[in-house]
């Protein structure tokens, strides 16, 4: 519990907040995701997993194009 109250720890949780919010962020407005399309727990997870692989191919495909 000691660490979280550090200014360390604090600027580690503010910092992964902010990383995290980004991810979702870029997926409601860039992919238009406002709610799953499913209601099974496997369906939402498949699709939850698509909507990631589609982020990461995304974010790879603008590293290579950097370089």
């Amino acid at each position: 519990m000691e660490n979280i109250t550090t200014e360390f720890g604090r600027q580690f949780r503010m910092n992964l907040s902010i990383q995290a919010e980004g991810v979702f962020g870029v997926n409601k407005q860039n992919y238009g995701f406002r709610r799953f399309l499913c209601r099974s727990k496997n369906k939402i997870r498949s699709e939850f997993l698509l909507l990631g692989l589609a982020y990461n191919i995304k974010k790879l495909l603008t590293k290579i194009s950097e370089n």
